[in-house]
Formats: C-alpha cells, sequence, structure tokens
C-alpha cells in the first residue's frame, strides 16, 4: 500500500509539474545580467529580454547583477529557484575564466546551470587614449618595450574576460603591462577616455560610441574577421598579433533542475529572438554577432572554452 501511495505521489508531481511547464510563464521572469548597464552583455540581454517579453505576453525584466568579473551574479541565478523565472545570460568571463582564476567561487559553471541556447558573440576591440603616441599595435608594442610597466589598462575586473584578454596579448607580444581592475567595463572605459589609464580591450558596444566620436583610438579587433561596424579597423591577427583571436560569447542558461520542457521553451523563445529583425538590427548597431544553438551544443561548447582558458590563466600566472 505504501508503495502505491508513493508511487501515486511521484505521478501527481510530475504531472503539476508538466501542467506547469504547459503554462508557463505565468509570472515576470527575471534574466540577470551580471555586468553594469550599457555594457556589452546588458546591450545583448535587453534586445534579448524586449523581443521575449513581447512573445510571452509577460515581462522579462534584465536585473544587472555586478562584481567579481560577473560572478556575483552567477552565483545568485545557480542559487534561484529551478523554475524558469530566473535565468542567467551568462558569458565568457563567470562562465569559462573566472572560475578558473578563482577556483573558490560558490558555483560550478558545469554542474550548477543547464545551459539554454547561445546568443551571439561580443567583439572585443584594442583601444588607447588619443593622447597616447600609438595608431596601430605595432606602435603601441613598440611604445611598451621602450617603457616596460608605464602603460597602464583597465579590465572589469580581475579574471574578467576585459583582463584575460589583455594577458592573452601580454602572452603573445611578450610586452609588459600595468593592469588596473575596475567594478565593469563601462567604469574601465570611462576612466581611459578620461586620460587616467592608457589602454583596455573593452568590449565593442561598450566603446564604440567613444570610437566614433574620437575620444579612443581603436587600433584592432579581436575577431577572426573585420566588424561591420568598424570596417577600417584591423583584427589582432591583422595587426600582427598571431593567434590572437577572443569574444565574449554570451548565451542564456537555467538553474539545474529547470524543466526540460521549461529549458525547450526558453531555447525556442531565445533563438526566435535571436532570428528576428528587431534584434539583429540591435546587435549589427553594436557589432554582436548573433548566434543561436541547441542546449547540447552550448554544453560543449562551454566545455571547450573551459579548457582553453585553464591553458592562459595558468600561462599567464593569474590569481585573484
Amino acid at each position: 500500500m505504501r508503495s502505491r501511495l508513493a508511487a501515486c505521489a511521484v505521478l501527481a508531481a510530475f504531472c503539476a509539474a508538466s501542467a506547469s511547464a504547459q503554462r508557463y510563464p505565468e509570472k515576470l521572469v527575471r534574466m540577470i545580467v551580471p555586468f553594469t548597464a550599457g555594457g556589452g552583455s546588458d546591450t545583448v540581454g535587453r534586445a534579448v529580454a524586449k523581443h521575449m517579453s513581447e512573445r510571452f505576453s509577460q515581462p522579462v525584466v534584465v536585473e544587472n547583477r555586478v562584481g567579481a568579473a560577473g560572478s556575483i551574479g552567477a552565483e545568485l541565478a545557480a542559487r534561484a529557484p529551478a523554475d524558469g523565472y530566473t535565468i542567467l545570460l551568462g558569458s565568457t568571463s563567470e562562465l569559462t575564466q573566472y572560475p578558473v582564476v578563482n577556483p573558490k567561487v560558490r558555483y560550478d559553471p558545469v554542474r550548477d546551470f543547464v545551459p539554454v541556447s547561445l546568443v551571439g558573440n561580443i567583439p572585443l576591440v584594442l583601444v588607447v587614449h588619443p593622447s597616447l603616441p600609438a595608431s596601430t599595435v605595432a606602435d603601441l608594442l613598440r611604445l611598451a618595450r621602450a617603457r616596460p610597466g608605464e602603460i597602464q589598462f583597465g579590465s572589469a575586473g580581475v579574471g574578467a574576460t576585459t583582463h584575460l584578454a589583455v594577458e592573452h596579448f601580454i602572452l603573445l607580444t611578450k610586452v609588459k603591462l600595468t593592469h588596473v581592475p575596475y567594478r565593469g567595463s563601462v567604469q574601465a572605459s570611462t576612466d581611459l577616455v578620461a586620460g587616467h589609464i592608457q589602454m583596455a580591450i573593452p568590449t565593442l558596444p561598450s566603446a564604440v560610441g567613444y570610437i566614433h566620436s574620437g575620444r579612443l583610438k581603436a587600433l584592432a579587433v579581436t575577431t577572426e574577421k573585420r566588424v561591420p561596424v568598424l570596417p577600417r579597423v584591423p583584427t589582432m591577427q591583422e595587426a600582427g598579433v598571431k593567434g590572437y583571436v577572443n569574444v565574449l560569447w554570451g548565451g542564456i542558461l537555467a538553474p539545474r533542475g529547470t524543466p526540460d520542457a521549461i529549458v525547450k521553451r526558453l531555447q525556442a523563445e531565445v533563438a526566435a529572438a535571436v532570428e528576428s529583425a528587431e534584434v539583429r538590427k540591435a546587435f549589427e548597431a553594436n557589432g554582436v554577432i548573433p548566434q543561436a544553438s541547441t542546449p547540447d551544443a552550448f554544453a560543449a561548447f562551454i566545455r571547450s572554452e573551459l579548457e582553453k582558458w585553464t591553458r592562459v590563466v595558468k600561462e599567464a600566472g593569474v590569481t585573484p
């Protein structure tokens, strides 16, 4: 009798969960973006959230939870109820870089999340303050070798993409630069524009306005090919830094244990958003390259990125 009651209870719970998944979403969905408003991840998140809100007939609200290279927001998402009402716009930084730099983070990027779909790749761009006498990457390298350690670069924090992108640059070029960490790319770009630091490799969306206005000089983009929004700016490889390709990718994840039916619904809506003309227009205006994926493909991609950045962090000797 007890076994029958237990079986009935399990069946009832399964039916209730299935019915809830079919009705999903019935209320506001929170999208955690673990970086500051106005940065590359935020630009991507808000474009996707707006489209999803219209499709869901329920608001999808971006919540910026910043700090520790995105790990604060990632931890919050990992500990949220696995019901589909809290999702994470995860990225290279808090999923495959900072956990390698700081193994004490209180979440596991593989174990604690269910990958839903990639959203897009955000190019980075090597920029310098106009007062720095460098108009090309070659100029910058000559200057850095003549003044080792004097050129300061900013980032969104130790272990963030904008930090490790420069560490990778240093590894390949053998120059010495001094790191100045900030709480986000926006703050780093602001100080760079003010001339308090001399260079950075921020996300393109956070820097493109300053570049077009002449307040920053763009020396190279970090993608394999040139980006349409900066057609005259060479890639790092074209500029002589062979083997250098880095982007800040972004994708939607849910807490581990989120029902499969809800994950499938989220994946379908994220893919629809990425394919929509409105989102693609917003992405292209900021140099973002749209890219959706299946959950399995996204999971495999995260594992491959973890392997890559584990090597870079070890070689660069980066610590928290």
